[in-house]
């Protein structure tokens, strides 16, 4: 059989002969749409210029410079966040994305106000998974007058000038929280509650999600004073030991931060994993080992994936001018973890 041709391939591509040629010639002339719908065709007739066709389509694509500056010291989280980001980035259809991750490992605000301005410099449109501080919430608002496109990623920012955000919902996992106690204690007693920091507004409203559950279902429990774990693992089992030699009776035990393996090691250690009502965040190694052990008894996790394919998504749209779409907050469901669904 003679080979496809050019006009084999705008026939099967429902186009005219001088649309291929364009794709061919000038591809930033015509719309994604038909680009991709003209080099389908040629890939599926076994024309010989497929590759050719498929490499000028890419070429067309808007090249966006995207920035995320995460600050979560010494976190696995940050690991899966960041490979989640890179991989929705690189396989973003509309356009060419040079991604950059960076990471900031101090909770200072000074360092944080530098950092961010540095990287904002560099980039087209910029997500941020930071702490609040009015230092930080002067220079996003600077950013924002000068038309920088901010979105905020896992945690909320509020300032002078709102930030769209996207993650979870962090009252409901709090709420979450106070279910799983409710529903897995045998008996109501004293929780404990350790947060990162409080400057982390989504572990915030973890907290305020769990005090509203036990305003309206916890007669019993009483919730102990939150403690800071600074994200730190070592810091949060000394935390976690110390609550279990004071509190004899505590029943339960939320990790509403960084911290959840230090935690889980001191339940292991005091022989009251399996007794111990325990919740935490992510599905990591250690989590995961924790539930299969019984020392933690469910997981709050974010869908990795779906949150950085609309963190991305975001970003692009308040780049190429989609106002509507780059102004709105993206609610990501929370994924629920325990032994039984491993």
């Amino acid at each position: 059989m003679p080979r496809p041709t050019l006009r084999d391939v705008a026939t099967a591509a429902g186009v005219s002969l001088a649309t291929v040629n364009r794709v061919l010639a000038e591809p930033h002339k015509v719309r994604e749409a038909t680009r991709l719908r003209v080099t389908e065709a040629a890939r599926t007739i076994g024309f010989h210029g497929a590759g050719l066709l498929a490499r000028q389509a890419v070429a067309a694509r808007p090249r966006l410079r995207l920035g995320v500056l995460v600050q979560t010291p010494h976190r696995p989280f940050t690991h899966g966040l960041r490979q989640a980001l890179e991989d929705a980035a690189a396989a973003w259809p509309g356009a060419q994305l040079q991604l950059r991750v960076d990471v900031l490992d101090d909770l200072g605000p000074e360092q944080l106000a530098e950092r961010l301005q540095a990287l904002a410099d560099t980039v087209d449109a910029l997500g941020l998974v930071v702490a609040e501080h009015p230092i930080v919430g002067e220079a996003i608002a600077r950013l924002i007058a000068r038309g920088q496109p901010v979105i905020a990623l896992v945690t909320p920012l509020s300032g002078p000038q709102p930030v769209p955000y996207v993650g979870l919902d962090g009252w409901k996992i709090g709420r979450m929280a106070g279910w799983t106690f409710g529903h897995l204690c045998r008996t109501p007693g004293p929780l404990g509650i350790l947060v990162g920091t409080h400057r982390y507004r989504n572990q915030e409203l973890a907290e305020s999600g769990l005090r509203s559950w036990l305003r309206e279902h916890g007669d019993g429990f009483t919730l102990l004073e939150p403690r800071s774990t600074f994200e730190s693992d070592a810091i949060a089992r000394e935390m976690t030991e110390a609550l279990l030699r004071r509190h004899p009776d505590l029943c339960g035990l939320y990790v509403a931060g960084g911290g959840v393996s230090g935690m889980l090691a001191a339940v292991r250690d005091s022989g009251r994993a399996g007794q111990l009502v325990t919740v935490g965040h992510e599905l990591l190694p250690a989590m995961r080992a924790g539930l299969i052990d019984g020392s933690l008894s469910l997981a709050i996790a974010h869908p990795f994936a779906a949150l950085a394919q609309a963190a991305i998504g975001q970003l692009v749209a308040a780049v190429q001018g989609d106002s509507a779409t780059a102004a709105r907050s993206v609610i990501v469901p929370m994924e629920i973890h325990t032994r039984e669904t491993l």
